[in-house]
This record gives C-alpha cells, sequence and structure tokens, in this order.
C-alpha cells in the first residue's frame, strides 16, 4: 500500500455527515445515533436559528407544507416537524463523547450553539463551527476563543491562492480548511499543514476517494456512507 502521508492529528476524525445519512433519514436523531454506533467518531448537521431563538439541526432551512416553503427564521420551534430536532435533543440523544462539526447556515446561531455546547459540557476543542465567510470567522474568534472554527469553502473561491489562505487562517487563528474532496491533493494537504491549519475533506462517498483522503494526509473526513467510511479507515489506519 502507498505510504500515508503525515497529517496534524494522530487521528484523523471521521465526521458522519448529517449522520447516517445512506443509511437512515438524514439530520434525524435516529441517523445521529446511528452513525455513533456504525463507528463515526463525529458527527455532523447543519444548524439554523428559529423565530423564537432555538438552534435546530436542518439541512434546508425551510419546512414544505403543500407547495408553500417556509423559511425556519421565521417559525417557532412549535411549529416546525417533529423529525427536526434541536441541537440540545442531539446532546440529550447521543451525549458529548464525540467530535461535533456545525455548519452555521445562520451566523446569529455561532453564540446560542456554544452556549448550548458549554451548558452540556461539550468539549470546546472537540467542537468545529463551519463558516463559509472568513471575516466573520475571524470577527467570532475573539469572542470565542477556545471553539474550532473552520472556513468551509472550495478551491476556486479563494482568490488570494491556497498559501495566503492558509497564513490568513494561522494568523487569526481559525483551526481548520474545509474543502471538497477534489479540490485537495498531498501537495496543497502539506502545504496547508506547514501553516499549523488542519484540513478537513467533505463529500466522500467511495472507497477510492476515501482511501485517498486517507492517504494524503487529511485531518478529517466527511461521508453520508459510515460504514464505507469506517472500512476504508481501518484499511489505511487501523481501528479508530
Amino acid at each position: 500500500m502507498q505510504q500515508r502521508l503525515p497529517s496534524l492529528r494522530d487521528s484523523p476524525i471521521a465526521f458522519a455527515h448529517r449522520g447516517a445519512r445512506a443509511h437512515a433519514p438524514e439530520n434525524t436523531l435516529e441517523s445521529f445515533s446511528l452513525a455513533l454506533r456504525l463507528g463515526a467518531t463525529g458527527l455532523e448537521s447543519d444548524v439554523w436559528i428559529t423565530k423564537d431563538g432555538v438552534a435546530v439541526l436542518d439541512h434546508d432551512g425551510v419546512v414544505r407544507r403543500g407547495l408553500r416553503r417556509t423559511p425556519i427564521a421565521e417559525l417557532t420551534r412549535d411549529q416546525l416537524p417533529e423529525h427536526i430536532p434541536t441541537l440540545a435533543q442531539l446532546f440529550d440523544q447521543c451525549g458529548v463523547d464525540y467530535e461535533l462539526s456545525l455548519d452555521i447556515k445562520d451566523a446569529r446561531a455561532f453564540m446560542p450553539v456554544v452556549d448550548i455546547a458549554d451548558n452540556y459540557g461539550f468539549p470546546r476543542e472537540r467542537f468545529w463551527l463551519c463558516y463559509w465567510d472568513l471575516d466573520i470567522l475571524v470577527a467570532m474568534r475573539s469572542q470565542i476563543p477556545s471553539v474550532r472554527l473552520v472556513n468551509s469553502t472550495r478551491l476556486n473561491k479563494i482568490s488570494e491562492g491556497l498559501e495566503r489562505r492558509a497564513h490568513r487562517l494561522r494568523e487569526n487563528s481559525i483551526d481548520s480548511l474545509n474543502l471538497h474532496h477534489s479540490d485537495w491533493n498531498g501537495g496543497s494537504v502539506a502545504l496547508v499543514h506547514r501553516f499549523d491549519v488542519f484540513a478537513f475533506s467533505w463529500d466522500l462517498q467511495f472507497d477510492d476517494a476515501l482511501h485517498t483522503a486517507y492517504l494524503m494526509g487529511v485531518d478529517a473526513v466527511y461521508s453520508d456512507h459510515v460504514d464505507r467510511m469506517m472500512d476504508c479507515y481501518r484499511d489505511v489506519l487501523g481501528r479508530p
């Protein structure tokens, strides 16, 4: 087997994208629980804030009622379908013994989700908040100094180039760069690592892409297929 390039983490994080969505309805308590039972070392979801200030986990951020689509931000918690869980319900169901990656869909969500996690005793060093706007992340760094912050984007949207982006992330204490798996190669992972920035890779659904990501030394992968993700993990790295 090809030699694995070094990562910054001893054990890369295996994030179950929207829970075990290849095996159960996405972003449901059932899906999150199943992902952990299948061996995922981390959970991922998208977080929105309701009209009455509740942090809930959903991808699209809208509720369909017939032909009408209503944004979650315009609805109170009790107006949402039962299958959409709150962040608090996730902690009630799954505890706190895993890594958690939340894709912030509404910038108002940063502080509420941190407060909820702190109330449940979720370790800040295992709490990864992802956002596309680097300026917002930089502004949040001073407000939440120990939570992990992740710049989620695509390579073609980094106008200044990868090296300058990695430098800016380090200078502003942003922990990780999260790119689509097709945007990474061994050289770009090594470049980002030179700045002590973690390299996260998303949308890894097939064995060859997962094997390649682990071998190039990424620090976390996101997959819908928890069984494939963990099989490849064991093939390349042994037990999580």
